[in-house]
């Protein structure tokens, strides 16, 4: 495993080109992107202000830098250096951005979601989708980029409209039966579109491409219901996680839940291998003392190291108790993720914060456990194979892969924090992202995998 030398970097805006031959990052307003396999700079982008957002366009040639705080988006051209664009929305102010799957038209949602703001890059042509709803995710393209699903709110009711991207002529058009609709989420395939209601109501409903409402999905009443949504890549399964701490699969076919995944606080089954992240202790010959440094040396505190044990059952994990009396409690499923063969399931519980459950798709079970010695702050799957990085805002990464897990200290001089991580499209490269430095992580190709992550145990 090599690491790239320390580049800086504002706002954690680093990404990987879909093509995956760049990579773009942000400096306060200015935007590098550098080669992917050499880190030369390619080209340098000067903003009229201090970035916020960065997006690739899905053929990597345009760059959409947004500027919310100034209510401006500026373009920029990979080919024609020298051509760049700047939308303005003006006082109706801006608040996100994105790019249509075509890549030449920019979405732009105005202040207090008074409306969605269509600008081809092309015709030079603007349209207006009005009445957007404010929820955590109220836009969804489907993987092909023919449709696009937008949660609209308007007359004191949730409704879907579906569009044609091509030409963004209204496609479908409906009500949904939800108190006050979070998220939308098209299966991978495009066929049916995963709506779920506010967390105050348990409610997922699955509606077809033309506004058939497939099934409706309630797993309880008169509590926190819906944390997280994940589809996997096979779109045969849909996960759900909720505030009771469990995740709930449902299948395609029917529609109906599976089974349901506990996060308990003590594992007792010894079938499943749980690794502890430990320090490493030194070893010292015999006879010899262990002396502290010289004062010179006393103020650079080194990293220390660490490695995974595989602890006996039972395994009692760390838990979190959560404040009831404020606002967003540390209970239930924060985040999850399928690996990309649908294989395996990633899972935090935000009451079990130190930990990352990893299931058994195929079996439906619990696989492996990873109890780190600090909360996980993100994880992510390899795009190309079952292997899962995870940060916990320390200066190491972690991998874990069936055939086992290993940590790695990131090198460099000072203390490098890993908030945030994404993958390569390959596989083969990581960029590990702190609050003011990126670097990149380049690992072992695929036949060497095994004796990459070397192997703790037999667990398999």
């Amino acid at each position: 495993m090599n690491f790239s030398e320390v580049f800086k970097l504002s706002g954690l805006l680093c990404k990987f080109s879909p093509d995956g031959k760049y990579l773009a990052s942000c400096v306060q307003y200015r935007v590098v992107v550098r080669d992917v396999h050499t880190l030369q700079i390619l080209h340098l982008y000067t903003c009229l202000d201090q970035i916020q957002h960065i997006e690739w366009s899905a053929d990597s040639l345009f760059i959409l830098c947004a500027m919310y705080k100034r209510g401006q988006v500026q373009v920029w051209s990979l080919e024609q250096p020298e051509w760049h664009c700047r939308i303005d929305e003006g006082s109706a102010g801006l608040v996100a951005s994105c790019w249509s799957p075509d890549g030449r038209h920019i979405l732009n949602t105005t202040e207090f979601h008074l409306r969605i703001t269509v600008w081809s890059l092309c015709t030079k042509s603007v349209s207006y989708i009005k009445y957007p709803k404010a929820c955590q995710q109220g836009v969804s393209f489907t993987r092909d980029g023919r449709y696009m699903a937008l949660a609209e709110r308007r007359d004191c009711q949730d409704h879907v409209s579906v569009f044609v991207c091509s030409d963004w002529q209204l496609l479908r058009h409906f009500d949904t039966e939800t108190q006050d609709l979070a998220g939308i989420e098209w299966a991978p395939n495009g066929c049916v579109l995963a709506v779920w209601d506010t967390c105050l109501e348990y409610k997922v409903l699955l509606y077809s491409l033309d506004g058939r409402l497939l099934s409706a999905y309630c797993a309880y009443e008169w509590s926190l219901g819906i944390k997280s949504v994940a589809w996997s890549p096979s779109s045969q399964f849909l996960a759900i996680g909720s505030y009771d701490g469990k995740v709930r699969i449902l299948n395609h076919v029917t529609w109906k839940m599976i089974t349901e995944f506990g996060h308990p606080a003590t594992i007792n089954n010894p079938k499943i291998v749980v690794y502890k992240e430990a320090e490493k202790t030194p070893r010292l010959a015999p006879g010899r003392l262990a002396f502290p440094p010289p004062r010179a040396a006393a103020g650079v505190a080194s990293p220390a190291e660490t490695k995974y044990e595989i602890a006996s059952v039972p395994v009692s994990l760390q838990t979190l108790k959560p404040v009831a009396d404020r606002a967003n409690p540390k209970i239930g499923i924060g985040a999850l993720a399928f690996s990309p063969d649908s294989y395996f399931l990633a899972t935090r519980s935000d009451s079990v914060p130190n930990a990352v459950w990893i299931w058994d798709i195929q079996k439906l079970r619990l696989f492996v456990v990873l109890e780190q010695l600090s909360p996980v702050r993100s994880f992510q799957w390899d795009p190309q194979q079952p292997r899962l990085a995870i940060c916990t805002g320390g200066g190491k990464v972690y991998l874990w892969s069936p055939a086992g897990c290993v940590s790695v200290q990131v090198p460099g001089e000072g203390d490098f924090q890993v908030l945030s991580l994404c993958w390569h499209l390959n596989g083969d490269s990581l960029a590990l992202l702190s609050k003011d430095h990126f670097c990149l992580c380049f690992l072992e190709t695929e036949d060497r995998v095994g004796t990459a992550f070397g192997r703790p145990g037999d667990h398999t």
